[in-house]
């Protein structure tokens, strides 16, 4: 049976509708202050995530939470994670992020990193929080890679393996080969060389001290001219697949969306500049538990509105709404119908 769509509510500014000026107009505007404790959290294998707290954190040890996975080579300094722990921190939540390996203050101990599929990390986590907060309503965000990770994290544990209520996808890579593809062409360019610089510039000097198990020079890393080319060398051999094509093959989430059994609001622009079209159409229908939201416009973790005189996150907003909908004692009872349209976006 067909899952359903819903149009989102959002509607860009005269003049700021273009895919890519939203994508990067977040990075130009006032980012609101988050002071943050960060917390070390060591894992099983030796390794350790650093984790940044929102302040102040609310007193009550029941307080509902949200936990925030960021992006490819993203990290609380994110636009959108500003952005995200603040408007829940006002609700009065306890919000905090993971920083994926190395993606914090400190590089990770072991030879590896972190990938789209990697969803050991934030089981951890989650486990610990239940452990720590067991009467605390939990929700879990995941932006872009992040997403990703959650659906495919949420997909794998079913309705009962992981203390979370619900889940929220922002703009997330679902088909990993299609979008790999999608950035070698055009403007998107511009993102994939800011994303592979980025890992670049952190991979290095720890190849050149030779502490990662890879048949690959420092000026052989200093070539690769594609997300791509970089998951062929470094992101698959790492972490254990054979190869780019194999990574994304079995790290894409896209194809789990129907074993999906808690409460998932999924957030996606159809412009989005990192997916191919119609990104939707190549995935198989959802479960009656996920909710597609589809803006027609908004770019890549972008969505600026006018509001209130001035341009603002609808992001935030909605995210907003949809915790203060789940807080509620009714709030995870089902979904409300909204305006349905169909695949095509019609």
């Amino acid at each position: 049976m067909d899952a359903t769509w819903h149009a989102a509510d959002f509607r860009p500014p005269p003049g700021l509708s273009n895919r890519h000026v939203q994508t990067l107009l977040p990075r130009c505007l006032p980012r609101p202050a988050v002071d943050a404790d960060t917390e070390i959290l060591e894992l099983p294998d030796g390794d350790f995530v650093e984790l940044a707290w929102a302040r102040p954190q609310p007193d009550r040890a029941d307080a509902p939470i949200l936990l925030l996975f960021h992006g490819l080579e993203g990290s609380l300094a994110s636009p959108y994670a500003r952005q995200l722990l603040h408007a829940a921190a006002g609700l009065g939540w306890r919000a905090l992020l993971m920083h994926f390996r190395g993606c914090g203050a400190m590089p990770n101990r072991q030879p590896r990193a972190y990938h789209s599929g990697d969803t050991a990390d934030a089981y951890w986590l989650i486990g610990q929080l239940a452990h720590r907060y067991p009467r605390a309503l939990k929700v879990a965000a995941g932006v872009s890679l992040g997403g990703n990770m959650l659906v495919k994290l949420v997909a794998e544990q079913g309705g009962d393996g992981l203390d979370l209520a619900g889940a929220i996808v922002i703009s997330a890579p679902l088909e990993l080969s299609a979008c790999a593809d999608t950035l070698r062409h055009g403007f998107a360019r511009i993102y994939e060389r800011h994303l592979l610089g980025s890992l670049k510039r952190k991979m290095a000097p720890r190849l050149a001290r030779g502490e990662l198990p890879l048949s690959l020079s420092p000026r052989e890393l200093d070539a690769l001219a594609s997300l791509r080319a970089y998951d062929e060398a470094v992101t698959a051999p790492l972490h254990g697949f054979g190869g780019a094509e194999d990574y994304y093959r079995r790290a894409s989430a896209g194809r789990l969306l129907g074993e999906v059994e808690l409460p998932m609001l999924i957030l996606h622009a159809d412009d989005d500049p990192f997916m191919p079209p119609a990104l939707f159409e190549r995935l198989p229908a959802p479960s009656p538990s996920v909710r597609v939201e589809l803006a027609r416009q908004g770019g890549h973790v972008g969505f600026v509105e006018w509001r209130g005189g001035g341009l603002h996150s609808w992001l935030a907003r909605r995210v907003a709404r949809q915790l203060e909908a789940w807080g509620r004692p009714e709030g995870l009872a089902g979904w409300s119908t909204g305006q349905a349209i169909s695949r095509s976006g019609s």
